[in-house]
């Protein structure tokens, strides 16, 4: 019996080794192992569900795993975000979302148990594109220019501006403008850009800030007319329209950028096998001409300059936000 107990523990620790190192194995298993799945928190057919697809599907080409897009609209993207944030962090579920992203959860004041942090609630893995914001004019409005707007504004005309939504970037763009140049415009909430477009090329509101891309057929026909963009810098899809910065309204810079974000926790090298991938596909000349359809240009880069941006945006906005009162109501 004595002379067995060394066998016997030989033996225990043999498959003790054993276990563990299939284990490891499991663990180590190479991502993907299987399908991944991008959410976008909007409804299908929008430019963010759009560029979720063509980025999926050039993905998925280059992980060898099914890229699939699901959607989970509701709350101004707040419903998906959610979900996302409380995913396991393992690189299956991801999150492709707009900048509303990180300015929802203050305009909304959800409780948080319905809501996600935007600045430590997720990692981030790679920024996708930016959009020109625009400020759009109804010809009918009688003016040309910003000064001009300004102008009538101070005179006492009273003049109504869309925005795809309150709360939103372009809700805030137009408010600021308003503070800065000392007037008040009337804001006019819509339910998403294909609305706000809508109504300003039908004269029910004067002005509009959107994205490029919805409106590009109607400044090229000449329904609207491009006053300004609220980027720190001209589009180069648009290079004689002046930025708002350049008009005199220095502080006035509003952004739209497009990100992927994964659950916070999510491995460094799984974020690296994500991360180059899809720096391959946004230099694609192909993709590059399909984003310009969308008034997007190719970004890219390292993941901590979307952190960068998205902590920007949330310090110098969230400021906006609180000092303007705005609210999503």
């Amino acid at each position: 019996m004595r002379h067995d107990r060394p066998r016997r523990l030989f033996l225990a620790a043999t498959a003790m080794a054993a276990l563990t190192l299939a284990a490891g194995s499991a663990v180590a298993a190479p991502y993907p192992a299987k399908t991944v799945t991008m959410v976008v928190a909007y409804p299908p057919g929008g430019d963010t569900d759009a560029m979720a697809r063509l980025y999926a599907d050039k993905l998925s080409a280059r992980l060898k795993q099914p890229v699939i897009v699901e959607n989970r609209p509701g709350a101004g993207g707040v419903v998906g975000a959610s979900f996302v944030s409380r995913a396991p962090a393992d690189g299956y579920t991801l999150l492709y979302t707009p900048n509303p992203f990180t300015l929802a959860p203050m305009v909304l004041k959800l409780a948080p148990a319905a809501s996600y942090d935007p600045l430590h609630g997720f990692t981030p893995v790679i920024q996708t594109a930016v959009q020109a914001v625009l400020l759009v004019a109804n010809p009918a409005a009688g003016v040309k220019t910003v000064p001009e707007m300004i102008a009538a504004a101070r005179a006492g005309k009273a003049f109504t501006y869309g925005s795809p939504g309150a709360g939103s970037p372009m809700h805030i763009a137009g408010e600021m403008l308003n503070r800065a140049a000392g007037v008040k415009i009337q804001h006019v909430p819509y339910k998403g850009v294909a609305p706000a477009v809508n109504d300003v090329v039908a004269g029910h509101v004067n002005f509009a800030y959107v994205t490029l891309g919805p409106v590009a057929q109607y400044i090229n026909t000449g329904r609207l007319i491009p006053l300004a963009i609220t980027d720190a810098k001209r589009s180069p899809l648009l290079p004689n329209v002046p930025t708002l910065a350049e008009l005199g309204y220095k502080d006035v810079v509003v952004g739209a950028w497009h990100g992927v974000m994964a659950p916070k926790g999510t491995p460094p090298e799984v974020v690296k096998v994500l991360n180059q991938p899809l720096n391959e596909v946004i230099r694609l000349p192909d993709v590059a001409e399909k984003m310009a359809t969308f008034g997007a240009i190719p970004v890219g880069g390292a993941p901590a300059a979307l952190d960068k941006v998205n902590a920007g945006d949330y310090e110098r906005l969230g400021k906006v936000i609180r000092d303007l009162g705005i609210t999503a109501e």
